[in-house]
């Protein structure tokens, strides 16, 4: 009988389709997560006088500084709390809609605020801005899940870390474009706010108008629904190949496998030993994502720069520059994430902004002596973003999407985007009250938390590159002490169906 050797042996590449795909998904959820992180910021003081106007206009009374404080205070806020409920909704609607689909609904979230921060001037209603803030925080935690998912599964597996990073770097395109367009000279003014806040509805459109050409998840349609010749169809459609069995063996191999974990809820997880190590991982590694400073050197950015003897007026350019170098070095990361590993970039992400943290305190402590230290904390700032940039930010959305099979990535998204976003509101809380308290020695608790999470990753966590769903979760397997019973090829190439399961609940 006659073999074609080099078949099974080919490896997977970019095609057009995936490409597309990928600009389609990510474009229209991680850029409006990054988006609407950053719009509020800039032009913070024009919004905070319309506020101001409108309880003039209808109480005949100026607010005073401690409710203004508040009522911004809460604005900020609640888009970590929507994104807290769109993660833990996520679940079930993957399972239920579909990875693709569930994009595809999740722009309601998005073009509905859209409309209302729009016109929101022009009704006289700060309300209507912190209603949209929640809905626009929805948005933001159910594409922060869905959209890694969706595209960890599209990937073949030599070109999964670079897909899975498409997340972050979207995620920092977002963030920059906010900048960009809150800049005074642009729609940071009285006059162009609104259509500043209204933007988040673009990309919202062109994802309803661009995505539904796209295939949905091969493993979704295959594992979840059973429709094996539509995953198949999907698959070649993604390759730009015919024979896509080799990839369709390796999924039914998956799905034989998790059959032994039977279906798992979010509760279940925290007891389900063979998941132990995965579940522990995915939460050290949201937790030093966001208690790692990132979002505390944002806040105290502007505090050095001024020291530093940049004019307020000129803060924001800075701003912009310190923005170039996170959307640099995300995509430096997104395509070394094959070439180094994940693993490597995490470390050394790590360890650059923990020495970044202590760098910055020194310089911050002995400032008031040798003025010319305070460039030194720019310095600081600048490199701590592009350490996180390397390894922190985009990867853990690559690992956390490998290290789970089909039945159990649901309701580990879930627990990972409500540990994300938990952390967030903490930080955001927090960090205002530790600053004013200790000062620059708030960094050392940062510098402390970049070294924990950096030996947790070298200590537990392994390379995951070029390895199937299956073979990582053999790895974890012996740490988890827990046996994987190996499935035989003839009995996946026997596999003749599958069928409809695993929905996530609480």
């Amino acid at each position: 009988m006659e073999t074609l050797p080099p078949e099974p042996l080919r490896k997977g590449r970019l095609t057009s389709v995936l490409a597309l795909a990928t600009l389609a998904a990510a474009f229209g959820s991680a850029f409006q997560y990054g988006y609407n992180i950053s719009v509020v910021n800039t032009p913070h003081k024009v919004l905070k006088s319309f506020y101001n106007e409108t309880y003039f206009e209808r109480y005949g009374k100026f607010m005073d500084d401690s409710f203004l404080l508040l009522l911004w205070s809460i604005t900020v806020s609640m888009f970590p709390l929507g994104g807290l409920v769109g993660a833990l909704v996520v679940g079930p609607l993957v399972d239920k809609c579909g990875r693709k689909r569930t994009l595809l609904l999740n722009n309601i979230f998005a073009i509905i605020p859209a409309i209302l921060m729009g016109s929101s001037k022009a009704a006289k209603s700060y309300e209507m801005i912190i209603l949209s803030r929640v809905l626009v925080g929805i948005c933001a935690g159910i594409a922060y899940s869905a959209l890694p998912m969706y595209l960890g599964e599209l990937a073949p597996k030599n070109l999964r870390g670079t897909l899975g990073t498409m997340t972050e770097v979207f995620v920092i395109m977002g963030v920059f474009l906010a900048q960009i367009f809150s800049l005074q000279a642009i729609l940071g003014n009285p006059e162009g706010w609104p259509v500043l806040l209204a933007i988040t509805g673009i990309p919202a459109v062109l994802q309803l108008l661009s995505l539904p050409l796209f295939p949905e998840s091969p493993r979704y349609t295959l594992i979840q629904k059973g429709d094996e010749e539509q995953a198949r169809k999907d698959l070649r459609k993604l390759r730009g190949w015919e024979d896509v069995e080799e990839e369709m063996d390796e999924m039914r191999v998956e799905d034989q496998s998790e059959k032994a974990e039977g279906r798992l809820s979010v509760l279940n997880l925290f007891t389900f030993k063979p998941l132990r190590w995965q579940l522990i991982s995915i939460i050290v590694l949201m937790t030093g994502q966001q208690l790692s400073g990132i979002n505390a050197i944002n806040y105290y950015a502007d505090t050095i720069y001024a020291s530093a003897g940049v004019n307020p007026t000129h803060s924001q350019y800075v701003t912009v520059g310190a923005g170039i170098v996170n959307i640099i070095m995300t995509v430096i990361s997104a395509f070394t994430v094959e070439l180094l590993g994940r693993r490597l970039l995490l470390m050394i992400g790590y360890g650059i902004c923990g020495s970044a943290c202590v760098v910055l305190t020194l310089a911050l402590i002995f400032q008031p002596r040798v003025p010319e230290l305070s460039y030194l904390s720019i310095i600081c700032v600048f490199a701590y973003i592009a350490g996180h940039s390397t390894g922190p930010s985009p990867v853990p959305s690559v690992v956390r999407t490998e290290i789970f099979l089909q039945s159990s990535r649901p309701a580990a998204f879930m627990v990972d985007g409500a540990v994300h976003w938990l952390t967030n509101f903490i930080i955001g809380l927090v960090f205002p009250f530790i600053q004013e308290g200790i000062g620059a020695y708030s960094f050392i608790i940062f510098a402390a938390i970049c070294l924990f999470t950096a030996i947790y990753i070298y200590v537990v966590i392994p390379e995951t590159k070029d390895q199937t769903f299956v073979e990582i979760s053999q790895v974890f397997a012996q740490r988890n002490k827990v046996e994987i019973p190996e499935k035989k090829k003839e009995e996946a190439t026997d596999f003749n169906s599958c069928p409809s399961k695993k929905e996530t609940h609480f």
